[in-house]
């Protein structure tokens, strides 16, 4: 496994393996997994998979500063970089390289673009950390343009994050395949997630499972046909008397434009939600119709 610092010596690292083609398989010759580090097993079955589809695979590993508000965690984030590439280099997988660059290769100058998202960036976490979403598009971007895959891999834990980059591919026309991968649990239920790390052995173990139980009851109550708006009101009600802080939403919405629904959907549907408990914000949704 190969690592690189730099923009530039990641590029000509890739260049010539565009030109070669593996005569056994058609697929694309370059993945991407992009990451913020603090790997956990959903990020590796990322791993895993990119190198199933591709010939190539590259994980990058960047906290990126231009989805965090003032307020929030970006320098206690969880940050071991030796630590994930050891964690990569156990999957014993060929033809991965890492990109680990720092915010100064990233930004070497305070960017001034931005890509307006629309409503689907106004809504749900949108609204909970304004300017997060257009930080994420920002970077994602960047890193579609260094690395110039075929195929990019996204763990649908970050379902509204997933969805918003299915949306600028799309819109601009970015020629690479998005791929959602299903959310990473542990047997509790609870959603991996590096800011996981953050909770105490009780909340983790005993608290936290329930908002993806809290998830499911919602979901068989709108299946079963149960009221959108009293279902909702008391799946907040049942998370803040587990324990968490009033939810920032627990919405049932359109799987693609996210748009709330106040009738349960014959189209694909979802239900999300993100609480905060302790010093971790949890989030998570679960496919309904």
């Amino acid at each position: 496994m190969q690592s690189f610092k730099t923009i530039a010596d990641l590029r000509a690292h890739l260049t010539p393996l565009r030109q070669r083609k593996i005569a056994s398989r058609i697929a694309p010759q370059i993945a991407l997994v992009p990451t913020m580090g603090a790997l956990h097993a959903g990020h590796l079955e990322l791993v895993r998979r990119a190198r199933k589809a591709a010939d190539h695979v590259v994980v990058s590993i960047f906290v990126n500063p231009a989805q965090f508000a003032p307020h929030e965690d970006f320098q206690s984030y969880p940050r071991d970089v030796v630590r994930d590439a050891q964690a990569v280099a156990d999957l014993k997988l060929d033809n991965v390289a890492l990109f680990t660059p720092d915010v100064a290769e990233i930004y070497p100058a305070a960017p001034r673009t931005q890509i307006e998202l629309g409503d689907i960036a106004t809504r749900w976490d949108g609204a909970a950390r304004p300017g997060h979403f257009a930080g994420v598009a920002l970077v994602v971007t960047k890193l579609f343009n260094i690395a110039q895959p075929g195929i990019a891999l996204f763990g649908e834990k970050d379902f509204q994050q997933l969805q918003i980059i299915r949306q600028i591919t799309r819109d601009l026309s970015i020629p690479v395949e998005i791929t959602g991968v299903p959310t990473a649990r542990e047997a509790s239920g609870l959603a991996l997630s590096s800011r996981n790390a953050y909770l105490s052995d009780e909340e983790r173990n005993i608290i936290a499972p329930k908002l993806h139980q809290t998830l499911q009851n919602a979901a068989e109550q709108i299946r079963a046909g149960k009221d959108i708006e009293q279902t909702l009101q008391k799946a907040k009600q049942d998370l803040t008397a587990a324990g968490f802080n009033a939810p920032d939403y627990f919405a049932y919405v359109d799987s693609e434009t996210l748009t709330p629904l106040s009738r349960l959907s014959p189209l694909a549907s979802r239900l999300l939600t993100a609480a905060r408990l302790g010093k971790a914000r949890l989030i998570d949704n679960i496919a309904v119709t």
